[in-house]
């Protein structure tokens, strides 16, 4: 009883760090723990807004595992990985080769490469629509009415392949400037005295580059290569915008699927469990 009553008067001696753990605690709990249950809990139910949602088992998972546009979904979104992750990484570390030389300007340009990453999605999403777009695109126009290499406009957003390329370069633009920083500061990093030793010794350029700076930035190379692969996994703004899954949703992604189930065709049930492999897988 004594021992109660001394963690009592300790707890309420000290209740203003309590406080400050449980508020963020509390946060934690209702804004990311019960989504989480909540939606595990919801994989399992023909789920309903109004009325009474009825228990279907693993129907909800047999159904995905078997959906034609669910495959076609993870089919585009590892397409985009494969080509997002190793175009951004190659010419991130182009940049960051280049800017970390003591040239004029670099804080300029590094402003340039960067801008992307901080604008909004929906914003480089409708400035690639207009770009891309098949009547008045500037593409179209450099491409057929000054460089003439096409007869007439071509419509990169009415097709599988040439929308998914859109959306890639997209993606591959965007996201150069975060990586670059990233393989920036591991550039600085490594002392000069490294490089100018290999020099005297006779090191190419090339040399220098496997040698020496790929090892030293091994581990900032599988940083940047991991965030990356989780991204692109992530992506739906881009898609939902650009063609919103269409046409035919040839160009659905995961993420753009699972809200359209969720949240157009209100099978939200079918959404959760998307969200669950999803989230496993």
């Amino acid at each position: 009883m004594k021992n109660s009553k001394k963690i009592f008067l300790e707890i309420y001696k000290n209740k203003h760090i309590y406080i400050f753990i449980l508020i963020p605690m509390a946060l934690f709990a209702t804004f990311t723990l019960y989504p989480i249950f909540k939606t595990l809990f919801m994989g399992f139910y023909d789920w309903k807004i109004i009325g009474s949602s009825k228990f279907v088992g693993f129907k909800n998972y047999i159904d995905a595992f078997n959906d034609p546009f669910l495959k076609i979904s993870w089919k585009n979104t590892l397409i985009y990985s494969l080509g997002t992750v190793p175009g951004q990484m190659i010419f991130a570390m182009i940049a960051a080769l280049l800017l970390n030389q003591k040239i004029k300007g670099r804080v300029f340009f590094r402003t340039i490469f960067f801008l992307p990453v901080i604008t909004s999605w929906v914003v480089v999403s409708f400035i690639f629509i207009y770009l891309f777009n098949s009547q008045a695109g500037l593409i179209n126009y450099i491409l057929k009415d000054i460089l003439h290499i096409i007869k007439q406009y071509y419509g990169w957003l009415s097709s599988r392949n040439s929308a998914l390329f859109v959306i890639i370069l997209l993606g591959i633009w965007k996201g150069i400037g975060w990586s670059m920083v990233i393989f920036l500061a591991g550039l600085q990093s490594i002392p000069d005295e490294l490089y100018e030793a290999a020099r005297i010794d006779g090191a190419s350029s090339t040399q220098l580059f496997w040698r020496i700076t790929t090892p030293l930035m091994r581990s900032t190379i599988v940083y940047v290569l991991v965030m990356l692969i989780i991204g692109s996994f992530q992506i739906f703004t881009s898609v939902y915008i650009i063609t919103g899954g269409g046409p035919m949703h040839q160009t659905e992604v995961v993420l753009t699927w699972l809200y359209t189930n969720a949240f157009g065709y209100l099978r939200l049930g079918y959404g959760s469990a998307i969200a669950v492999i999803l989230t496993f897988f």
